[in-house]
């Protein structure tokens, strides 16, 4: 028999994370508040394996990723 574990989440996510649905392989997909991703900014970077990506919120309120 296997045993399951849940996805490993920061103690600071917890309040922004929640497990949503399941992906195409039965993976748990984590659903986050753009918000609290935000953190009340136009505009953040994520570094992904060395390489900067930027998400910005649009003059028209939707969400944007650049490399």
């Amino acid at each position: 028999m296997t045993q399951s574990t849940s996805p490993e989440v920061h103690p600071e996510a917890r309040s922004v994370v929640g497990l949503s649905t399941k992906s195409a392989d039965g993976t748990p997909v984590v659903r986050l508040k753009s918000r609290e991703l935000m953190r009340q900014m136009r505009e953040v970077e994520i570094d992904h394996e060395g390489r900067i990506y930027r998400l910005r919120i649009t003059q028209l309120n939707k969400l944007i990723l650049t490399a």
